[in-house]
């Protein structure tokens, strides 16, 4: 909380070295254009060239289809460069050795490439500096000796503005491909929860991976013959088919299984024992900043989750978290330890939630190690013991949780600070049993910027700390109660519709819980998708007060936001995927930022709600 904007990285990378294979050039070296009849013969190598199965074969950091503008056909690739990223969509192509090929496309923009690698002679590109309407990019290459495949691509520049491109081809002599796998079969259910369905089958000879679909949408892809699908709603009826894929293609789907998800727990919120909407605050119970101390026995009944403000670990690394009350030489309002205790039963039996919460803007926690893991859940436990508290709010911001360079796949994490960190809450969980609270409040940096950066990316460079929470929460999704992710002090962040969002209006809170609501394809990987939480996990983060953080709204921004999610109206130009009445509410920083504003945030929640 109350932390300076963080920067995205950017690559420190020359422009590359663009090939031009000029006819001249290939008469100089001997080599001739394909003719006419050779040409006639070959056949156009590439998948999906014209972009109308959406990115079906095609890899890409940072694209999408449009209906507008388009080259041919109904569709065409969007992609947007930005921060690290070239926005590169790529595909893999069999092809003969000491062939010759043709690699063409017609590109819409700024700064646009298409090249070929992995030829085994000369790797080529061409572009276009400037492209305001369609043109046609062309480039040849010969394979090597003992070429069977090449990379064929496109991206722009990073930092440019959004390209187009449509229409690709590669012609010449097909490779061998062999044969695309047989349908599998044996697709079963296994365990069914509320949020999420268990699923396996029998492998497939020849396979090398498995795409999944739910509904008739493909929604992941596996090297195993199992896989959760998670984020789903309960009490509801899904289908799931699963095809085998390798490099020839993907399999017929195989039969159809169905399940039902369970019931949530009980109507009025989970098994979390919250109100259908709540307001959540953060006490600052450890200093008393610039707002004040404000007593436990004084927050108004109208806050549901009171996370306490903070505790901190002894060192960085240690796991050691202490929680130490405000002193009376800061805050000479403070009540007695007795007092304090006392307050937050009272708040209890008035069936409020009160927290810890773990980092802040200060508290930055790693846990490198399995005895720091250890610690952590021992010191953690002694403070919830300590106070009798209702759970744990994990915000930990800045340093804290940042993703190795070989740790690319969200779903498995690798990194030892995300896979203790992990390996803990679960251990708390367990301790204390189904009513523990788990909040999160990450900074958008750490979630919704995962839609464009993973990590240091495919070719290093980004900041690690880039998504580095979509782990986190993803392995604990269904134990978590609320993610309130900071919705300021925030650079701009690319929402779902590929354009940037800033901080100011209801239109960043809207774009930034629609991509929580919805789920996200990780770097642009379109199979590789961040699945949606549920609307009663999720609250909006904002500040109480201009004094709180940047990123400030108005009662009115607040509601706006609120009717576009939850009602579909007052939304502005961005268009959500969804209406989720059932949003769980918002959360604020903080409860005695609010007190110094005349509790202007929550006597407008109260309204709303009312």
């Amino acid at each position: 909380m109350e932390r300076a904007r963080l920067e995205h990285a950017r690559p420190l990378a020359r422009r590359p070295l663009v090939t031009l294979l000029t006819a001249a050039a290939l008469a100089a070296s001997g080599l001739t254009a394909l003719t006419s009849a050779a040409r006639a013969a070959d056949a156009d190598l590439a998948r999906n060239g014209g972009f109308e199965s959406a990115l079906d074969g095609w890899t890409c950091t940072a694209g999408t289809t449009v209906t507008s503008p388009v080259h041919s056909g109904a569709t065409a690739l969007k992609a947007t460069p930005a921060g690290a990223d070239n926005a590169r969509c790529a595909q893999t192509v069999s092809v003969k050795p000491d062939s010759q090929y043709t690699l063409s496309g017609y590109v819409q923009g700024t700064y646009v490439y298409l090249g070929a690698s992995g030829t085994g002679t000369t790797d080529v590109s061409t572009w276009a500096q400037s492209a305001p309407d369609w043109q046609q990019l062309t480039t040849t290459f010969r394979t090597g000796p003992s070429t069977t495949k090449v990379t064929i691509y496109t991206h722009g520049w990073y930092g440019t503005g959004a390209y187009h491109a449509d229409d690709i081809s590669l012609t010449g002599p097909g490779g061998e491909t062999g044969q695309p796998p047989a349908a599998p079969g044996g697709l079963k259910t296994g365990s069914v929860t509320s949020s999420a369905v268990a699923l396996s089958w029998s492998p497939v000879p020849g396979a090398t991976g498995y795409a999944v679909y739910r509904d008739g949408t493909r929604v992941s892809t596996v090297t195993g013959t199992s896989t959760t699908v998670s984020g789903l709603t309960p009490s509801t009826a899904y289908s799931f088919q699963v095809t085998a894929v390798n490099d020839a293609g993907e399999s017929a789907r195989s039969a159809t299984v169905t399940a039902t998800t369970a019931q949530r727990p009980d109507d009025g919120g989970g098994s979390s024992g919250l109100p259908a909407h709540a307001l959540v605050g953060y006490l600052h119970a450890s200093f008393a900043n610039g707002s004040g101390y404000t007593r436990m026995a004084d927050v108004p009944d109208s806050w549901d989750v009171i996370d306490l403000a903070f505790g901190e670990p002894t060192s960085v690394t240690s796991g050691d978290i202490r929680f130490e009350r405000c002193p009376v030489a800061e805050c000479p309002n403070v009540e007695s330890d007795a007092e304090f205790k006392a307050a937050i039963k009272a708040k209890q039996a008035a069936g409020k939630k009160v927290l810890i919460s773990i980092g802040g803007q200060n508290g930055q926690v790693q846990l490198t190690s399995t005895a720091a893991r250890d610690k952590f859940v021992s010191s953690v436990s002694a403070i919830i013991d300590e106070y009798g508290l209702d759970g744990l709010d994990i915000d930990f911001e800045g340093h804290s949780l940042s993703l190795n360079a070989d740790d690319t796949d969200f779903k498995n994490p690798k990194t030892p600070v995300i896979v203790n960190l992990i390996s803990a809450v679960k251990t708390l969980k367990a301790k204390y049993g189904a009513d523990f609270v788990l909040t999160m409040a990450p900074e958008t940096f750490f979630v919704q910027l995962g839609y464009q950066y993973y990590g240091t990316g495919k070719w290093g460079g980004q900041d690690p700390r880039a998504g580095a929470y979509l782990p986190v929460i993803h392995a604990l999704r269904d134990d978590l109660t609320l993610l309130h992710v900071q919705d300021y002090n925030s650079g701009s962040i690319m929402g779902l519709d590929n354009q940037y969002h800033s901080m100011g209006g209801a239109d960043f809170h809207i774009a930034m819980t629609d991509m929580l609501l919805t789920g996200f394809p990780v770097a642009g990987d379109a199979n590789n998708v961040f699945p949606p939480l549920r609307p009663d996990q999720v609250a909006i983060g904002m500040p109480a007060s201009t004094q709180a953080g940047n990123g400030h709204v108005s009662s009115a921004e607040v509601n706006k936001a609120l009717n576009c999610l939850t009602r579909k109206t007052d939304c502005g130009s961005y268009a959500t995927h969804g209406t989720w009445p059932d949003l769980r509410g918002l959360m604020t920083w903080s409860i005695n930022w609010d007190r110094y504003s005349n509790w202007e945030f929550q006597k407008n929640f109260d309204a709303y709600f009312g």
